[in-house]
């Protein structure tokens, strides 16, 4: 008698998972980072803010240290190899090919969407890597570079890891996991807007306006100040960001997700395939 036949099992690609050093050296990124961009709310009213306002060079020379241990670290852990780093450098050079077809038109950023999708196939640690990278890139195309960029990459960083950090595909898929990144791309747009925006806020003189920072003032005042600044600044820009994000998300998704599943699984990012007996 003929044995059953066995079927090829291809496995559902899985977004890479942080070992201890990645987690590590992430945090240590994002410390490092919260630090930099509020650190005026809580300084004493004698401080110099202002003295630091040319220390941008600084955090970017220290935060591409961080981004080369983070890369590292996820290789080193797990057990990635020149497939996966020459994925980044194509995600990363196509976002930031992306970003110029914004320039000038508030809120068309289609950047975010593929970031967003990338970050959900990619995971946190290399999702980190890669949204600072494009931004990185990004500004070297588009002749943004100044001392507002690390802190958009930073941001953009966190933008893409966090989509990385949601419940995995084995959980949730299908139309559900589109509406969940698409709520998550929402809510990220706006935080991505108030975070570069934090960036410049403490250095506006404080009698050219009474929504700009106020050393002498406490913490939940100039919190106060801050929430009407981003009101009255930038909210139509991030609202058009957040809105472009979910209807690229929830029309292109699907196609982007496939193929960029297709391709970790090709580029061997996952186990081997299995083979397994259907009559069991």
């Amino acid at each position: 008698m003929k044995p059953p036949p066995q079927t090829r099992t291809t496995p559902q690609a899985r977004p890479i998972r942080l070992g201890p050093r990645s987690l590590l050296t992430l945090t240590l990124v994002s410390a490092v980072g919260l630090a930099a961009l509020g650190w005026p709310l809580f300084a004493p009213p004698t401080s110099q803010v202002s003295a630091h306002s040319q220390d941008a060079p600084w955090l970017f020379a220290g935060l591409l240290v961080l981004l080369v241990a983070v890369v590292a670290a996820t290789i080193a852990e797990s057990g990635l190899g020149p497939k996966a780093v020459a994925m980044l450098g194509v995600l990363a050079a196509t976002g930031a090919a992306l970003r110029p077809l914004g320039a000038g038109t508030a809120g068309i950023e289609p950047m975010f969407f593929l970031m967003l999708l990338s970050g959900r196939v990619l995971g946190p640690g290399f999702g980190f890597v890669l949204g600072s990278l494009s931004m990185f890139a990004s500004a070297l195309l588009t002749g943004g570079v100044g001392p507002w960029m690390p802190f958009q990459m930073l941001a953009m960083g966190w933008f893409t890891m966090g989509a990385g950090l949601l419940p995995g595909p084995d959980r949730i898929r299908g139309h559900a996991e589109r509406l969940m990144i698409a709520a998550y791309g929402f809510l990220a747009a706006f935080a991505y807007g108030a975070l570069t925006n934090l960036a410049g806020w403490p250095f506006i003189h404080r009698l050219a306006s009474n929504i700009a920072f106020d050393p002498d003032a406490g913490v939940p005042a100039n919190l106060a100040r801050f929430i009407a600044y981003c009101l009255a600044t930038s909210l139509g820009w991030d609202l058009g960001r957040a809105l472009v994000t979910v209807v690229l998300t929830l029309t292109l998704g699907p196609a982007i997700l496939k193929a960029l599943r297709r391709a970790t699984r090709r580029a061997a990012f996952e186990a081997p395939v299995t083979f397994h007996d259907p009559a069991r």
